[in-house]
């Protein structure tokens, strides 16, 4: 954990900018003068102004564009009052420093992939996906309605920030290779670019796992300082061009099940609002999610149809041997990280406790009309 923050666990004098008495965000909005804060945001003719850093390339197909809808729709749905302006990854800081400019006060809020800041906490993946985890339906029920937001609520308020779902990505490609996956065999000594828990998984399996940023994925496979990469589904992997490198690529998503995306706020700035722009902000994100995930969903679909007959690239599925040791390792891996302290052994014991749930529902809910539903179209 950083130096910036105490043994109390809240983040300290050196770890905060320097901030203006507590309510002043309050009396701003109706006009008052500008506030001297790091934290703060610059305000001008009773408005607010934010700006937000995230971990994408700008505009980019999926998570990129959902940073900029949900910017768009905070400042709509706010009149004007709270305008947020949209930095991308390298325009304001580079994509992996989001979570301490945001803490930091440098941005007051961001939109990203919490498994990132693994380094800053084990669980944070538990918040994004894990390996073998959830789906993104059973993802956000957990979150919502199963306890996880209250333990996020208490993991990042160690850090000064506070976060909300924000999008989801959907079921997406185990990855693709420069050459054929038959066996586990296969994957030794291999660099594939991977994040978050799942990245430790791969390295039980003998590959080596590379994290890189979005931006910088393509670069790496054309130079071949990696063998293999991982980003998303059949939509953002086209708009990044990885058939023109690599054509072999595979499912079923077992590495992300359900990738949440998070819209992250410096605690301070976001309390300083007041109670109405607070409520914008919080349900201007979660807006994201279901629109992001329905649009992951239609454009996969058409995009895998692309790959196929435009791009000459036929997925295929993982072999037996390959995915049945990566559920075995992303159970250790998972429960491993409970082991940082009592939070992390809460935050594991909680989403622990929903997937046996959403496993003993499935056979009667999703899975359980998904095989049927094959069954009746292969009949």
């Amino acid at each position: 954990m950083s130096d910036k923050v105490t043994k109390q666990g809240k983040p300290s004098k050196s770890g905060r900018a320097a901030s203006s008495r507590r309510g002043f965000l309050k009396g701003a909005v109706a006009g008052a003068a500008a506030s001297t804060a790091v934290a703060a945001p610059a305000i001008a003719q009773g408005k607010v102004r934010w700006k937000m850093v995230t971990t994408w390339p700008k505009n980019f197909p999926g998570v990129g564009i959902a940073a900029q809808r949900i910017a768009d729709r905070i400042t709509a749905m706010s009149d004007g009052q709270l305008e947020i302006k949209l930095f991308a990854a390298g325009e304001l800081v580079p994509a992996f420093e989001m979570f301490d400019a945001v803490r930091d006060g440098i941005a007051q809020c961001g939109h990203d992939a919490p498994y990132y800041w693994v380094a800053k906490h084990k669980s944070t993946p538990f918040f994004c996906t894990v390996p073998g985890g959830l789906t993104p339906v059973e993802q956000m029920g957990w979150i919502q309605h199963g306890g996880g937001q209250e333990l996020w609520d208490e993991l990042y308020g160690r850090f000064g920030l506070r976060a909300w779902i924000g999008g989801n990505a959907g079921m997406q490609f185990m990855g693709w290779f420069k050459n054929e996956i038959n066996s586990l065999a296969d994957l030794q000594g291999l660099k594939i670019r991977m994040a978050g828990l799942h990245a430790e998984v791969f390295n039980r399996m003998g590959a080596t796992a590379v994290n890189l940023p979005g931006g910088e994925i393509m670069p790496a496979l054309q130079s071949g300082v990696i063998d293999a990469a991982e980003w998303g589904g059949p939509w953002m992997d086209v708009a990044f061009g990885f058939y023109k490198v690599v054509t072999h690529c595979y499912g079923p998503t077992a590495h992300e099940p359900g990738a949440m995306n998070s819209f992250t706020v410096n605690l301070e700035a976001y309390e300083d609002l007041p109670k109405h722009l607070q409520e914008v902000v919080r349900y201007g994100a979660l807006a994201e999610v279901a629109n992001l995930l329905g649009e992951f969903n239609a454009l996969n679909a058409v995009s895998l149809e692309s790959m196929k007959e435009k791009y000459n690239v036929t997925p295929g599925i993982f072999p037996d041997d390959v995915l049945n040791a990566w559920f075995e390792k992303s159970a250790e891996v998972n429960a491993e990280a409970a082991q940082e302290d009592d939070l992390a052994q809460r935050i594991y014991d909680s989403w622990s406790a929903y997937r046996e749930r959403a496993i003993a529902l499935a056979p009667y809910a999703d899975y359980g009309f998904m095989k049927a539903r094959e069954r009746a179209a292969i009949g």
